[in-house]
């Protein structure tokens, strides 16, 4: 009894009952049954309102429009918190508690699912990370640019310094938990950029005269493809693919605590993203930018905070998405115990600087990564958030469920591998357009 009273307390524990699948679940080498959902609510809120929303305007509103653009966040959100709430919900299915995504696949599937679904959320990952280092990348040089009109510093440069400070926090920081109070310091970095976005959008947009909201697009074509990819980037925007690995820090009741969780991230935590994405494109129309500091005017030192601010987020920002891979790789080779002891600050240093090294390295190589990480989307996010999730709920739910639940279940699974499939498509046209423009390692 007193063995089995130890196991429950160990914060380090999974439970797995491993003959229900043919693989192996691994004790993880990180903490996990330890944030409240208020410090969990806050990850996720990281995580939506990251720099990443300063290119939403952008890239969202400009193809869609103010009726497409509006009607579809509104959308992405109810849907996105529906399907989080379904894995959510699988947490424990089976009496066993499912701490990583794939986990919860081989649970259900078994082992070519957990394969499978664990290079989905690899690559999904890989470029979410990538695209951070680029955003802290082109948020210093919009700093320099605001103090130096020369050519000496191009964006690879700026990719470089945001790769070496994402690897530095990267081994400061062990594990997802251990975050505390950077989620505080996170939110004050984005609570500033977005106001500082707000209020300068306002003002510009208030002396402007009026605004093309037009689509932009030189044929028909050009602007249904368009259309597609700025639908995939819509349900992209809040959703990660990691639910069961953030959930697994999260203290009992899991379930209760993580819709608490998800409520929050999807209503209060979604206040200053819309305000953020809707001044802009109010602001300045189609000619909104990829990112939005590039249009706004004003005093220099507010814009220079404000750029400032986007890079130190994305830094932390990007640490909550590379969560599973440190935690996999610490788990593998049995990385426990303080965070201090010299084999362990070592191994930070060689295995996570080593691998945001090469992600530092194809940010820099790739300067259209915006285009790849379209792709990614259409054939990792959707499938994970939204195809696998709802055939994971009817799998695991089975005659539990009645038929109209089924066939609702089934429609989202039709309807998104649709979408996924048409979303490929585009992401590969847009790839194959802009490699005959830009070069690598380019300035852009």
């Amino acid at each position: 009894m007193g063995k089995a009273k130890n196991a429950e307390n160990d914060s380090t524990k999974v439970y797995a009952n491993e003959a229900a699948m043919d693989i192996e679940v691994l004790d993880t080498a990180h903490q996990i049954s330890s944030d409240s959902w208020f410090q969990v609510a806050f990850v996720l809120t990281t995580g939506v309102n990251s720099a990443y929303v300063l290119g939403y305007a952008g890239s969202i509103m400009v193809p869609l429009g103010w009726v497409g653009g509006v009607v579809g966040l509104l959308l992405a959100t109810a849907i996105s918190l529906y399907a989080n709430g379904l894995i959510a919900k699988l947490h424990e299915h089976g009496g066993t508690r499912h701490i990583r995504y794939r986990d919860l696949a081989g649970y259900i599937y078994g082992k070519r699912a957990y394969s499978l679904t664990w290079a989905l959320q690899y690559v999904n990952l890989f470029m979410i990370n990538t695209g951070y280092i680029i955003l802290a990348g082109s948020a210093l040089k919009a700093f320099y640019a605001l103090f130096r009109d020369d050519d000496q510093m191009k964006l690879p440069h700026f990719i470089a310094i945001a790769g070496v400070a994402c690897g530095m926090f990267a081994i400061c920081i062990p594990h997802l938990s251990a975050l505390g109070i950077w989620l505080g310091v996170s939110t004050v970095f984005s609570t500033t950029y977005s106001i500082i976005a707000i209020v300068l959008s306002i003002k510009d947009g208030i002396r402007s005269p009026a605004r093309d909201y037009s689509m932009p697009g030189d044929d028909d074509t050009s602007k249904v493809f368009s259309t597609i990819g700025s639908a995939a980037s819509l349900v992209f925007a809040f959703n990660t693919g990691m639910v069961p690995e953030i959930q697994a820090t999260i203290r009992k009741p899991v379930v209760k605590n993580m819709m608490l969780a998800l409520y929050f991230q999807f209503t209060v935590g979604l206040v200053p993203f819309f305000a953020v994405v809707f001044a802009g494109y109010w602001a300045y129309g189609s000619s909104t930018g990829a990112y939005l500091f590039n249009n706004v005017t004003g005093p220099i030192w507010v814009k220079g905070l404000a750029n400032i601010s986007a890079f130190l987020q994305a830094v932390i920002a990007l640490h909550i998405f590379a969560s599973p891979m440190y935690e996999y790789l610490d788990t593998k080779f049995e990385i426990k115990g303080s965070s201090l002891n010299i084999k362990n600050l070592l191994f930070r240093i060689g295995v996570r600087g080593g691998y945001l090294t090469f992600n530092t390295f194809v940010a820099a190589l790739l300067p259209f990564l915006g285009d790849f990480m379209s792709l990614t989307g259409a054939i990792s996010t959707l499938p994970l958030t939204f195809i696998l999730a709802n055939h994971m709920y009817l799998v695991a739910k089975g005659d539990k469920l009645a038929s109209s639940q089924k066939l609702w279940h089934w429609f989202n699974i039709v309807f998104f591998s649709i979408a996924s499939l048409a979303a490929t498509v585009a992401a590969i046209r847009l790839i194959v357009v802009d490699s005959r423009t830009y070069h690598v390692f380019a300035d852009i």
